[in-house]
């Protein structure tokens, strides 16, 4: 029990002490180059810290992970350090400045540099930017889920009555369209984003003084953006959870499971992330798990994975975009219901669901007071959270000890057992009617429990 507690401290400081690493600032800044250049001048931190523009207030909100850090608009920009070396040694500190954000070369007036076809972020255009020396990359990014969001447009859209995207995306009004960049398209990341920035959700920036880092890191980059739903989970952050198995046994980082091909994309568009035929799944390291044990025999065409293996996450719901955020604050829960996504996820007849954003009025601050079409899709979501363990209070319970030991039967820890008093045992692990608010329960009525539950449950 010491040994894990360490883990979890370990894992925790691991987590929110990232920054430390990545402070480029000089403790003696000394320019070596005429500040008319750019490598002049984004070497001259106190030049900088004298000529910089303070940030004006960030309209749309926090968003799911929370607050955004705040980084000095100076410190994000600063060339220095290990990192600003080690750019300079690689073939892309080689390229003029010019040549990927434009402006104009050879001056110390900031806004003359900065002035005709200056692009502060080149990957917003990655076909150009990029494009140039990494054309195959870049034509399957595009369109992928982690530059593009399908999946997330594809909700707003279909449940405003517009049909899918890209068509449905492109058929909403430009207030829709400026909301949804403002407050949802916040963690959908650029090539930049990965390889050479800090996401804008970790504030922004320049991540190692322009070095390009082929791996994005897993705390700096992946759960930056993933928090509330990933790292969150991964690390075991929340009270009364542990770490993922994956983690404390293995060490894996995100990249582990989730490779590069995946995250790039095949440059075909989903709209629905678990479509995608190179997301990973569990059978893809754990081989022969049908009959591995008397759970597997039994379950393995019943529920998914994560029903027995996942601790409680994160859920929360009806977010208000451009107001009041989500007016259902985040909370640790757990809920087994049907299977939301049997075509694209056969074989599970039950799955776990997170509660998910959206509610009929989230949109109103952006000209659609209801969504016309809101109970197409469920507003409890199929879920894979990453905060596996082997034994969870549905496979095994603590002795007196306090260790985790495996029930002999799963009757015990997910079937609903009915009480002499008539009271039921495990009720609150299963998805109910009346577990959803007035509002949710037209969309969810295909995957709530009620009904369709084993008769010798006995409350159906």
């Amino acid at each position: 029990m010491k040994k894990l507690l360490l883990i979890h401290l370990s894992v925790i400081l691991f987590f929110f002490g990232c920054s430390e690493k990545e402070n480029n600032k000089p403790t003696d800044p000394v320019p070596t180059l005429s500040r008319a250049s750019c490598i002049g001048c984004h070497t001259d931190y106190n030049h900088l810290k004298a000529v910089h523009t303070p940030d004006l207030p960030e309209p749309g909100g926090a968003g799911c992970g929370g607050e955004t850090p705040h980084i000095q608009p100076y410190d994000r920009v600063f060339l220095g350090g290990p990192g600003f070396e080690d750019f300079k040694n690689d073939i892309h500190g080689k390229i003029p400045c010019e040549s990927c954000h434009g402006g104009v070369a050879n001056t110390a007036d900031k806004k003359l540099a900065h002035s005709g076809n200056f692009i502060k972020k080149p990957s917003a255009n990655s076909e150009v930017a990029c494009g140039r020396c990494h054309p195959n990359i870049v034509n399957q990014t595009k369109n992928s889920l982690h530059e593009q969001g399908w999946g997330q447009k594809n909700m707003v859209t279909l449940r405003a009555g517009l049909g899918n995207i890209p068509a449905g995306f492109n058929a909403l009004s430009e207030q829709m369209k400026k909301g949804y960049e403002k407050n949802c398209a916040k963690c959908h990341a650029t090539c930049g984003d990965c390889h050479v920035m800090r996401p804008k959700a970790g504030g922004g920036g320049l991540y190692r003084a322009h070095k390009f880092v082929k791996t994005p890191d897993m705390v700096d980059h992946c759960t930056t953006c993933h928090t509330s739903r990933g790292g969150h989970a991964y690390f075991g952050v929340a009270p009364g959870t542990v770490p993922d198995v994956h983690l404390t046994k293995r060490g894996f980082t995100c990249m582990n499971c989730h490779n590069k091909h995946e995250i790039h994309g095949d440059g075909q568009i989903y709209d629905q992330r678990y479509k995608m035929p190179l997301m990973p799944e569990c059978k893809d390291c754990h081989s022969n798990v049908n009959t591995s044990n008397i759970f597997h025999s039994v379950h393995i065409n019943t529920f998914s994975c994560n029903v027995c293996h996942s601790q409680d996450y994160n859920n929360c719901g009806s977010c208000h975009i451009g107001g009041a955020g989500a007016r259902i604050p985040s909370y640790l829960g757990y809920k087994i219901g049907m299977n939301p996504i049997p075509s694209v996820k056969p074989g599970f007849k039950y799955a776990l669901l997170r509660r998910s954003l959206m509610a009929p009025d989230s949109w109103m601050e952006y000209g659609i007071s209801n969504l016309s079409n809101f109970n197409v899709a469920p507003t409890y979501k199929y879920a894979t959270p990453h905060n596996i363990v082997r034994i969870t209070p549905r496979t095994g319970f603590k002795n007196a000890s306090g260790q985790w030991v495996p029930y002999t039967n799963c009757r015990e820890g997910c079937h609903i057992i009915k009480n002499p008093d008539g009271s039921f045992k495990n009720k609150e692990l299963y998805l109910f009617n009346s577990d959803c608010l007035d509002w949710e329960k037209p969309a969810n009525v295909n995957i709530i429990v009620d009904g369709k539950l084993p008769p010798n449950w006995q409350v159906n």
